[in-house]
């Protein structure tokens, strides 16, 4: 008979998004009241098993928060335990050190016999990492991007799809008021789903993904076209990630002391000038940033975070160790953490999204 854990650990890693509380009220509620389990709440996601930072959560700490944007364990994106900075050489550079048996000695200290860890890509290597010492790990898979592989679907991607998509709902008016071409930079990394979806619904005119490097000739063709059949606006959904064939990326900044060094952005900003330049219309960039982490969950990332939590804890229980919940063809399975981590998930050449798109005539830069 297999013998039932008294106590488990969960933590949010990686950048913030809508769900991240539905999914820890979901594992806490769930773990307290159905199996009688402790649950500690870790801070800051793999920070706080570094600094020893955890607590004790009750039910009535996870009370009425499943409709509050962020996390209440915070989290961080820098700390990962086999590469933490510690502080910074003479030079300025940061000293990096492997804290891991550090983060073993505070898991032992604190009795936690697993850790629920809620992450995207990033937060599930850190989490295949420590699997490697034994550390017996569940994952849920979070990330506006929806990027993780082995899902077809990420809590907290939908969320940001309805922000992107009233954003742009409301740049279209101005671009039909002012004659202008309007473009919308949305997040996603190096995978184009959250600025497909998004551009899809709002019915953008041109979108833009990492996956299909874009001609800018395609884009100032396809704009000029629509100005003159009269349609004098003209709007572009564009990722962070796209770039154009034979060129590279824009990068915002240069995080040296993170995992995930390279900060994506202004692609928008450089597209509308080229596009100014080369057609001579009018034209506008806004990068939505950050604000499509935040705010209330939609109704789809609440029922979705709660099913995951529920689900993680279902693991736990019957011993599944080190498998990330995940949705497939519709339902809910588990998958290993190591065929997740240090992967994403593209959007395929082939996905019917893309041929839907093309179909309804979106120029997509490459032709």
């Amino acid at each position: 008979m297999r013998q039932r854990l008294r106590r488990i650990g969960v933590l949010t890693g990686g950048g913030d998004c809508a769900g991240l509380n539905a999914v820890i009220r979901a594992v806490a509620k769930s773990a307290i009241l159905e199996y009688g389990m402790e649950v500690y709440g870790i801070a800051d996601g793999f920070l706080g098993l570094i600094e020893d930072r955890m607590h004790e959560l009750t039910a009535n700490d996870v009370s009425n928060i499943l409709t509050q944007g962020g996390t209440i364990l915070g989290t961080s994106n820098k700390a990962v335990p086999d590469r933490f900075v510690t502080g910074r050489d003479a030079n300025g550079d940061p000293i990096v050190e492997d804290v891991t048996p550090r983060v073993l000695e505070h898991i032992a200290a604190r009795g936690l016999e697993a850790v629920i860890v809620i992450g995207g890509d990033g937060s599930m290597s850190g989490a295949a990492r420590l699997m490697q010492h034994g550390v017996r790990m569940i994952g849920v898979p979070k990330t506006i991007d929806n990027d993780l592989r082995h899902t077809d679907l990420t809590f907290g991607f939908q969320t940001a799809v309805e922000v992107a998509t009233e954003a742009l709902d409301r740049i279209h008016t101005t671009a039909a008021s002012h004659h202008r071409v309007m473009l919308v930079e949305t997040m996603g990394r190096n995978a184009g789903w959250l600025a497909l979806h998004a551009g899809i619904a709002s019915g953008a005119d041109v979108i833009l993904i990492p996956e299909i490097p874009y001609h800018p000739e395609a884009v100032y063709r396809c704009c000029q076209a629509r100005a003159e059949h009269r349609k004098n606006f003209t709007i572009i959904a564009v990722a962070e990630g796209a770039r154009p064939v034979d060129g590279q990326v824009v990068v915002e900044s240069i995080v040296p002391e993170s995992p995930d060094p390279i900060r994506l952005g202004g692609v928008s900003t450089v597209l509308a000038r080229q596009l100014s330049e080369a057609t001579g219309l009018e034209c506008r960039s806004t990068i939505l940033g950050h604000v499509q982490r935040g705010g209330t969950p939609c109704a789809f990332d609440r029922v979705l975070a709660t099913v995951f939590g529920q689900h993680a804890v279902q693991l736990v229980v019957e011993g599944r160790w080190n498998q990330m919940v995940a949705l497939q063809h519709g339902v809910i399975c588990h998958v290993g953490i190591e065929k997740v981590a240090h992967h994403q998930r593209q959007v395929p050449r082939d996905a019917p999204i893309l041929r839907a798109a093309r179909a309804v005539g979106t120029c997509m830069g490459d032709a």
